[in-house]
């Protein structure tokens, strides 16, 4: 789960993470209130979408004005600011074309930038611990860091029966260049953000950029924060502050029936039962020439009705023109997944190929449900046969 940023930054301060001044807004008037409340000569109105690159995206009504990061001089400054954001969308490298639309904002004040760094706390797979990432190159994609000059990225693992060590901290801050009164603000930073990490079950806390102040400050100017979705029962108050207006339609409707799922930008619908079966199947559809639409696991105890909201919501992509159906029966019956594909074809009058291809436990009667249902399924043998007929059967249709 993402929140946005004034969210994140609100639970970074409980752990004495240094943050500037702020408050979010959501129509002019409070923008221009919060910009009197903070004074100063400059305030930052910031765009509230969970996508990174604002600074550098664009609006979709003003594609050559200004990005969603915005200077305000004045309150009637951030008045106007607001008024050209809020209920506009925003084009950055990370919402595509189609942008995310703006619905509140951050008034923030402004300060004095002498650095910009980079840095973040993740789970690092390969290791198997939470790892501290830094770069000197703040306000760029890590991404692009890491593969024009990795040697900018910094990378330290922590020993979770340790904990982060100030030494680690000291170590990481002198990479960065960082020197005096520095080193110690960023110690105890670091240190707040891996407590808050740990704390609050999160997978990704990024600080981009980091900055420096011309007194020497180091504060978090941004802030983004992911949480593991399995550990939320643990956070009531975090789960409150989603925002299912950032979320896909698809995505929020396939939770409500506890499904997994995850809109691609292929043509493929796939359902299948298990994450690692779903990952082969995403990647068998892709070495025999086309595109997985999704990533959906329905679980290892699926009822019909939550087979019939799988269906549905892969339907429901405009994108979709074919569907493989991939299930392994070992908790889940075959012939519970055959009466569900069987009734959500019939409801929604299904107009693109589909292959199924079942195995394991009441194979035989879900093959029997499929072939007497009337419709046009085709039946596969094993994964490799399903991926080339569903493949075929698109391409022939188009």
């Amino acid at each position: 789960m993402n929140i946005h940023e004034y969210q994140a930054k609100a639970l970074l301060a409980k752990f004495a993470v240094p943050i500037l001044k702020g408050g979010v807004a959501y129509t002019r008037d409070e923008a221009m209130d919060v910009a009197r409340t903070l004074g100063g000569p400059v305030t930052v109105v910031k765009a509230q979408i969970h996508a990174g690159g604002r600074g550098k995206g664009h609006f979709k009504n003003d594609p050559k004005g200004k990005g969603g990061v915005r200077l305000a001089k004045s309150a009637e400054e951030a008045g106007q600011h607001a008024t050209a954001m809020l209920g506009q969308d925003l084009v950055t490298k990370q919402t595509g074309a189609a942008g995310r639309t703006v619905k509140r904002l951050y008034v923030e004040q402004g300060c004095d930038i002498k650095r910009e760094l980079y840095l973040s706390l993740l789970v690092d797979r390969a290791i198997g611990r939470i790892a501290v990432v830094a770069s000197t190159e703040g306000g760029m994609d890590i991404e692009t860091v890491a593969h024009e000059t990795p040697e900018k990225i910094i990378t330290q693992g922590i020993d979770p029966a340790a904990g982060f060590q100030p030494y680690q901290g000291r170590k990481i801050a002198f990479a960065l260049g960082l020197e005096g009164k520095q080193v110690g603000e960023f110690v105890k930073l670091v240190t707040g953000l891996y407590k808050a990490f740990v704390e609050l079950d999160c997978s990704l806390i990024e600080i981009n950029p980091l900055v420096v102040t011309g007194d020497s400050q180091v504060l978090a100017l941004d802030a983004k924060m992911n949480f593991d979705d399995n550990a939320l029962y643990r956070h009531k108050d975090i789960e409150e502050l989603r925002d299912v207006d950032e979320e896909d339609p698809s995505e929020t409707e396939a939770a409500k029936y506890a499904l997994n799922y995850v809109k691609l930008d292929g043509q493929i619908g796939c359902m299948v039962n298990g994450a690692g079966l779903a990952m082969a199947t995403m990647d068998i559809i892709k070495l025999y020439g086309a595109e997985p639409a999704n990533f959906l696991d329905v679980g290892g105890g699926a009822t019909k009705e939550r087979v019939t909201a799988a269906f549905k919501i892969i339907l429901r992509d405009p994108n979709v023109e074919g569907i493989l159906v991939n299930i392994f029966g070992g908790i889940m019956r075959c012939d519970v997944i055959a009466e569900g594909v069987v009734a959500a074809a019939r409801e929604v009058n299904l107009h693109v190929p589909l292959v199924v291809r079942l195995e394991g436990t009441n194979v035989e009667l879900g093959k029997k449900i499929l072939k007497e249902s009337g419709l046009k399924i085709t039946s596969a043998e094993n994964l490799a046969d399903a991926a080339e007929k569903i493949v075929k059967a698109v391409k022939e249709a188009n």
